[in-house]
């Protein structure tokens, strides 16, 4: 396994360019199987969650087609099984998307039961339920789920998450464009890559209102024809990069993004003293060489502060002056990287759902481990703010969510280097 080694002590300093949003780009590959032309996505992130969807496609039959531009063309009429197999499932949770399109589009599905990071429980009896709702059969036997669309298609349902779910939102939403008549979405996320998927679909000729807001509203149509999108910049990676800054005290532009969908974050850094600037695609951080100040959150559904930004504050919070409380409302233990940040000298005392964070001058650097893919970025910070040569093990954690992390860091001035097993 590859590890990362990180020499800390420097303060970040420079510009970079943000990847498309894996979170994003997911669905919308799975909402190509929709279409009965072929559809053309670009901006794609260089991850192993995109490169498994694309070699998923393949087993289906569907051949994407990757242009000089990273843009892959999905031609979905030449899909020849309807199975998902577990030996790519198991690796990553994303695949249960392409169960709505499938059913929608070809009246029936089997998929493995998912895998993917170890945080929390996410159910997936609410992508079923959806289902059902609209009047497919589903049973799940033997590890898959296997559904079959009524006579006729899928029809328009009235559906209401009882808990938010931002996969099950985009699993409904997708199958619901090519279900007959009307079907709302109430207690739907509200996150911006949802937003980002109803916006290809509606580029594809699906009839969407809604997104955005808790309620959505899909008239059914009777196909989805091909399109061109580009998929939304990265929201987290953006976070994650201005959040490295500001522990090391530095400076950071970051261009091909939008400062738009990441308020709640530039909030808690101007609250840690960072200055801030942002244009029509670019943000730029500054601690004018100061140390961040502490900050208390709590993390909850878009729009509040994002749970996948947690773990990175609570690096920063660790160097930072004073005390924050750190409250976790959406996974349980998702405190994992706590341990391994208090064996570099750190001082975080973790009860229940809530971290209690004492800021230290400097941390100490020691071979850490990662845990799942936003606390080993937390790791990773962590050592660029440590003495020493900090040793991150597991890193194939980091690669399925950060294109090049580390060739982007060193571009800033990080010292840090890949050594492979």
């Amino acid at each position: 396994m590859d590890k990362l080694i990180i020499t800390g002590g420097n303060r970040l300093d420079g510009e970079i360019w943000i990847s498309g949003a894996k979170n994003s780009a997911l669905p919308i590959l799975a909402a190509t199987l929709l279409a009965d032309e072929p559809v053309t996505i670009s901006n794609l992130p260089h991850l192993h969650d995109i490169t498994t969807m694309i070699e998923l496609f393949g087993r289906m039959g569907v051949l994407p087609v990757i242009d000089e531009r990273l843009g892959v063309e999905v031609d979905p009429t030449r899909i020849t099984t309807l199975v998902a197999p577990y030996e790519l499932v198991k690796t990553m949770r994303a695949s249960i998307l392409v169960l709505g399109p499938m059913v929608a589009h070809f009246g029936e599905a089997e998929v493995a039961l998912p895998g993917g990071c170890a945080i929390g429980s996410r159910p997936v009896d609410l992508h079923i339920r959806g289902l059902e709702a609209m009047g497919a059969t589903i049973t799940v036997d033997g590890g898959y789920i296997k559904a079959k669309a009524p006579e006729g298609g899928l029809r328009g349902a009235h559906f209401l998450f009882d808990t938010v779910s931002v996969t099950g939102t985009e699993n409904i939403l997708m199958a619901a464009t090519l279900a007959k008549g009307k079907s709302v979405i109430e207690n739907a996320a509200r996150e911006p890559e949802v937003v980002d998927l109803a916006e290809c679909l509606i580029a594809m000729g699906a009839q969407i209102s809604g997104h955005g807001t808790d309620t959505i509203t899909v008239h059914g149509v009777e196909r989805l024809h091909g399109a061109r999108y580009s998929v939304m910049p990265d929201r987290i990676e953006t976070g994650t990069f201005l959040v490295a800054a500001a522990a090391t005290r530095g400076r950071v532009k970051i261009k091909g993004t939008d400062a738009g969908i990441l308020d709640s974050v530039l909030l808690k850094l101007e609250e840690a003293g960072a200055y801030i600037d942002a244009g029509k695609n670019w943000i730029e951080l500054d601690m004018k060489g100061n140390r961040p100040r502490a900050v208390n959150l709590k993390t909850a559904p878009y729009p509040a502060f994002p749970t996948d930004m947690q773990a990175q504050f609570v690096a920063m919070n660790a160097v930072a002056e004073g005390t924050g409380t750190v409250i976790e409302t959406i996974f349980e233990n998702r405190f994992m990287h706590v341990q391994e940040m208090n064996r570099m000298g750190a001082r975080i005392l973790v009860e229940g759902n809530t971290a209690v964070v004492t800021g230290v001058e400097k941390l100490k650097a020691a071979p850490v481990m990662a845990t799942d893919l936003r606390a080993s970025a937390s790791l990773v910070i962590a050592g660029l703010v440590a003495e020493g040569d900090t040793m991150v093990d597991r890193i194939y954690h980091i690669d399925r969510g950060y294109e090049c992390i580390e060739e982007k860091l060193q571009a800033l001035g990080g010292i840090i280097r890949r050594v492979p097993a």
